[in-house]
């Protein structure tokens, strides 16, 4: 919760919100959260009708959702996007640039003259190359070939098959039952291979790599574009872009939270911007 000046009165953390798994669970939470942010920093003069806000959630696919999610809302005005449009606006601001955020999943977008675009983030059944989820399960494949003598085994081939009871037979028992953050949990490991310059470790950072290039290309990024990379994973790739994008890359000028503030703002009338209230 800020001020109309965009100072920070104080935050509160709320339970998880993907409102296309868990709508209903998602919409209890948000108001729980918002509920808890009022009681700890709301003036007693003011109601949440006098706020305006923005909402960046996963999960929100289409104008349905957002519709629905923002009636549910107690504010004055309140705009509602999926996570990515906060994440942009909160690494670049208003600045023309793209973002590669890499963490669990992936997604990369590009923002010119106020507007966005946004390649991937379909989630790691159809897509999240270059994601945690991405880079642990192609490793175990990659395990898996090794073990058949079909490509060479490396230091990481073989600690991953050693990892899960020493055979392909006791892997396959962990993928069976693994959910997407557990082929994440591997990430780690293959960039710390890679940097070891472990065979496959290296093959994978610089397929995940190119396919990152690739949406770049796609969403026409241009000499004068900044580019931060973002998530746990993200900046991991950098090493391995062209000299031609490492030169354009740049710190993010703030986080997923400060985007949403940002966005926020621009629902306050001109009179409410003059004014310090939340």
């Amino acid at each position: 919760m800020c001020d109309h000046a965009g100072k920070e009165l104080g935050r509160v953390v709320g339970e998880p919100a993907n409102v296309f798994t868990a709508p209903d669970d998602a919409l209890q939470n948000i108001l729980t959260a918002i509920a808890e942010a009022k009681a700890r920093y709301l003036a007693d003069t003011a109601t949440l009708a006098d706020c305006v806000a923005h909402l960046g959630l996963a999960g929100v696919m289409d104008k349905t959702d957002a519709a629905r999610v923002a009636a549910a809302m107690p504010f004055a005005r309140v705009t509602v996007t999926d996570d990515r449009a906060t994440s942009v606006a909160g690494a670049l601001g208003i600045s023309d640039g793209a973002l590669i955020s890499v963490g669990t999943g992936s997604f990369v977008a590009a923002q010119r003259d106020g507007r966005q675009r946004f390649v991937g983030g379909w989630g790691h059944v159809l897509g999240d190359q270059a994601s945690g989820v991405w880079l642990g399960l192609q490793a175990l494949r990659r395990a898996i070939l090794a073990e058949d003598g079909l490509v060479p085994q490396s230091d990481l081939t073989r600690e991953l098959i050693a990892q899960y009871g020493g055979t392909a037979i006791t892997l396959l028992s962990f993928v069976r039952q693994a959910e997407p953050h557990d082929f994440a949990t591997l990430a780690p490991g293959i960039i710390a291979a890679a940097q070891q310059d472990d065979l496959h470790g290296k093959a994978l950072m610089q397929q995940g790599a190119d396919y990152l290039t690739s949406c770049l290309e796609t969403l026409d990024f241009a000499e004068s574009d900044t580019l931060c990379l973002t998530g746990g994973i993200g900046p991991h790739y950098a090493d391995y872009l062209s000299p031609q994008l490492r030169a354009h890359i740049r710190s993010p000028a703030g986080t997923a939270l400060d985007g949403a503030v940002h966005l926020a703002y621009d629902l306050l009338s001109p009179t409410q911007k003059a004014t310090d209230t939340p």
